[in-house]
């Protein structure tokens, strides 16, 4: 959607409409499906700029990093930013902005501003930048997911989180500790087998007068 900003100088420009984005142009694999968007709000004259305040409603059907099983999510988002044209970009004092009966102040550090090169705005990357930030970096179908089996795959949040698979083998990367530990354990035994027949030994040694022999 594009908007004229000289024309919202003399008068506030609104909108209501539905955009179709195919899931492929945000380039998250983990979206699998993007339903319709519904984008309205309002542009007005805040000198120096202008203020645009708008709402995106939409659902949109997301992998769970877990279990990989498909869930779709209710999305809303608020926008609100101060769009300067390039030319005239400079730092505003205090732009003012009536609402409701009531003169509310905002200033270019409260807001996100988009500058633009003439006065002409092109909303499709606002969209599209929007419904990136609502992208969750690791989306789960529900908090306490469990997961898939490491071993055969099955869904454990179906097995109350366990798995009766015959897939418990070792990993046969920790085979080679597993045969260092046995080997320790081989050689603590006979250790303690040799301490067990000096304690046996030499009380008998002495009694027979054999312990000058040792």
């Amino acid at each position: 959607m594009r908007i004229w900003l000289d024309q919202v100088r003399e008068e506030p420009f609104s909108w209501d409409e539905t955009e179709s984005i195919k899931p492929e142009s945000l380039e998250r694999p983990e979206l699998l499906a993007l339903g319709p968007v519904r984008w309205r709000g309002e542009v007005v004259f805040a000198d120096p700029g202008y203020l645009l305040r708008g709402r995106l409603s939409y659902d949109q059907t997301l992998a769970c990093i877990r279990c990989l099983k498909p869930h779709a999510v209710g999305t809303t988002a608020e926008v609100e930013l101060l769009v300067v044209v390039e030319n005239h970009h400079k730092k505003p004092q205090k732009p003012q902005r009536a609402s409701e009966g009531e003169e509310s102040e905002l200033s270019e550090d409260d807001l996100d501003t988009v500058v633009v090169g003439d006065e002409v705005l092109d909303t499709a990357s606002i969209v599209l930048e929007q419904l990136q930030l609502n992208l969750p970096m690791k989306p789960l179908c529900r908090p306490d997911c469990r997961g898939l089996c490491p071993a055969c795959g099955a869904d454990l949040n179906e097995r109350g989180g366990q798995c009766s698979c015959a897939g418990s083998e070792p990993d046969p990367r920790w085979a080679a500790l597993a045969a260092l530990k046995g080997r320790s354990e081989i050689g603590l035994a006979a250790m303690a087998i040799t301490m067990c027949d000096v304690v046996v030994y030499l009380p008998v040694a002495f009694m027979q007068g054999n312990i000058g022999k040792l």
